[in-house]
C-alpha cells in the first residue's frame, strides 16, 4: 500500500503513520521544499520529514514573496495550525536563511498549547543579530545576490549563468535576500527547548563561532556538530547529518 504524500500550500512531505516526531525543514534563501525531497527515504523509522514551501518559487512562483521575516514566520505558524492539524511533536530544522525562519517559528510555537516543540536544529548560519550588532541594510542588487550565491555554492554556479533561467530563479532570491537584509530583531528570545547547531568546516559564510552564538537563544543548552564541507555540506553529508539528527531527537 502506498504511503500518502503530505502536500498542502505550505508543506510537502511523506506521511508516516504513528510518527513519533515530525521534522519540519526550512530551506535556504532561494531554496524550496524539494531541497529535502530525499530526506524521507533516509529518515529513521518514526520520523516524518515535512518541508516548508515558501512563496515566489516553483509551483508558487507567481505568488509574491514575504516582505519581512515577521510576515513569513507568522504565516508559516498560521499554516501549521490550519494545514497540519494533528498533535505530532515537532522538531525544526533550518539551513542558512532557514535557520532564522525556524527560530522565529519556534518562538511562536512556544506559545501554542496545541503543539509540542522538542528541539530547534540550525545549520550554516549565525544566530539572529539585533540592530545594534548589525544595522539593517538595503536589499542587495541582483548582481550582489548572484555573486554571494556563487561564493556559497561554487559547484552549482553554472545554473546562474543561463539567462533563460533568471526569471525562474530570481523572484525567490530577491524575496529572501530582501528579508535577510532587513531582519534585525530588537529582542533575542531565549527558547525553552535545546538547540543544535550544525555547519561545514569550510563554510565561507558561517564560522564555528557563528554556530556557537546560538547558545544565546536557549535556556536548555546548545549541541554543536561540524561536518566536512562548505556551506552546502548537507548535500554530500545528508546520511551522516540525518543519523546525527536522529540521535538528537531520541
Amino acid at each position: 500500500m502506498s504511503v500518502p504524500d503530505i502536500r498542502t500550500l505550505w508543506f510537502r512531505g511523506v506521511s508516516v503513520p504513528d510518527a513519533r516526531i515530525r521534522l519540519l525543514c526550512f530551506p535556504h534563501a532561494g531554496g524550496a521544499a524539494v531541497a529535502f525531497h530525499d530526506w524521507a527515504a533516509l529518515a529513521p523509522p518514526g520520523v516524518e520529514v515535512v518541508a516548508v514551501q515558501y512563496p515566489a518559487r516553483q509551483d508558487r512562483l507567481y505568488e509574491p514573496g514575504a516582505r519581512t521575516m515577521e510576515e513569513l514566520a507568522d504565516t508559516i505558524t498560521t499554516a501549521l495550525r490550519q494545514e497540519l492539524t494533528d498533535d505530532v511533536p515537532l522538531a525544526l530544522f533550518g539551513h542558512s536563511m532557514g535557520s532564522s525562519v525556524a527560530y522565529e517559528v519556534a518562538r511562536r510555537l512556544e506559545d501554542d498549547p496545541g503543539r509540542t516543540l522538542t528541539r530547534l536544529i540550525v545549520s550554516g548560519r549565525h544566530r539572529p543579530r539585533g540592530p545594534k550588532e548589525q544595522a539593517p541594510r538595503p536589499a542587495p542588487t541582483d548582481t550582489e545576490i548572484l555573486d554571494y550565491v556563487r561564493l556559497l555554492d561554487p559547484e552549482g554556479a553554472d545554473l546562474y549563468e543561463h539567462p533563460e533561467l533568471r526569471p525562474v530563479i530570481m523572484p525567490a532570491l530577491r524575496a529572501d535576500f530582501g528579508i535577510l537584509a532587513e531582519y534585525r530583531p530588537t529582542h533575542l528570545h531565549r527558547l525553552g527547548v535545546p538547540v543544535t547547531a550544525c555547519g561545514g568546516d569550510r563554510d565561507p559564510a558561517c564560522t564555528i563561532e557563528d554556530l556557537k552564538s546560538w547558545s544565546d537563544v536557549t535556556t536548555k543548552g546548545l549541541d554543536l556538530r561540524v561536518f566536512e564541507g562548505g556551506h552546502f555540506y548537507l548535500h554530500r553529508r545528508k546520511e551522516e547529518l540525518l543519523a546525527f539528527i536522529d540521535a538528537q531527537l531520541a
